[in-house]
């Protein structure tokens, strides 16, 4: 969560029993960084750092984490190239980097970037390929599902086929109060990259019926605000 999911705020959630948690997004180049003041500017929270200082803030962030908890950090990112996700796979403290095709504010789909990737499957699949192909941790992507004109099944095999640890599906179902089930269901029977579902977790039946769906994971965003999960997760 842009501008909220810091080190200090991971570090709250971390002993309700995640094994993974994510920092940002972040913006990890000029144009996204640029975009990302604008977005400020019209009153939504960013985390507000310029292109000298990135790595060095995302190494604290995450050594906050890894100096008291020895599960995985993983950082989501935001950029229209993907060299500056390379860079922050290369620090030691990082895990896993995601690439986010999932943003949908207006100033970063302008610029090609979040979930505009998702419109052009052969720039998401080389995007995707060229961070795999030169990363120095694990690689997730996350994507937004039921976008209109977005075929969910080509996405996920395109980012299968890049060779990506990890696809996050906000399985956004529009017009309802809960996640799209079946979209998951059905990446999952026609994927075998590790799936992590999210949207809309908030109970012990939102988790269980994530998984049920077929979800190797589960995600936790909105539910986690007020820094603790809201049912045991060793129940899930």
């Amino acid at each position: 969560m842009a501008g909220i999911t810091d080190g200090n705020f991971c570090l709250k959630l971390a002993p309700y029993g995640f094994d993974m948690v994510t920092l940002g997004g972040y913006n990890a180049d000029k144009p996204t960084m640029e975009a990302g003041c604008s977005i400020i500017q019209r009153g939504r929270q960013e985390f507000d750092i310029d292109e000298e200082n990135l790595l060095s803030s995302i190494k604290k962030e995450a050594n906050i984490l890894k100096t008291s908890w020895k599960g995985t950090v993983s950082v989501n990112l935001r950029s229209v190239s993907f060299e500056p996700i390379v860079e922050v796979s290369k620090l030691h403290e990082i895990d896993v980097v995601e690439i986010n095709a999932h943003c949908r504010q207006p100033e970063i789909t302008d610029i090609g970037c979040g979930q505009a990737l998702l419109y052009d499957t052969k720039k998401l699949y080389n995007f995707t390929k060229n961070v795999v192909k030169r990363a120095e941790s694990k690689v997730s992507v996350k994507i937004r599902a039921n976008v209109r004109n977005v075929n969910d099944i080509e996405v996920s095999k395109a980012i299968e086929k890049a060779g990506a640890d990890y696809l996050h599906v906000d399985a956004m179902k529009p017009g309802y109060n809960h996640a799209d089930y079946n979209i998951i269901r059905t990446i999952k029977e026609n994927t075998e990259i590790f799936l992590i579902g999210n949207n809309s977790i908030h109970d012990l039946k939102s988790a269980r019926d994530m998984l049920s769906a077929g979800a190797d994971g589960i995600s936790i965003a909105r539910a986690t605000l007020k820094g603790s999960v809201p049912f045991d997760l060793s129940q899930v």
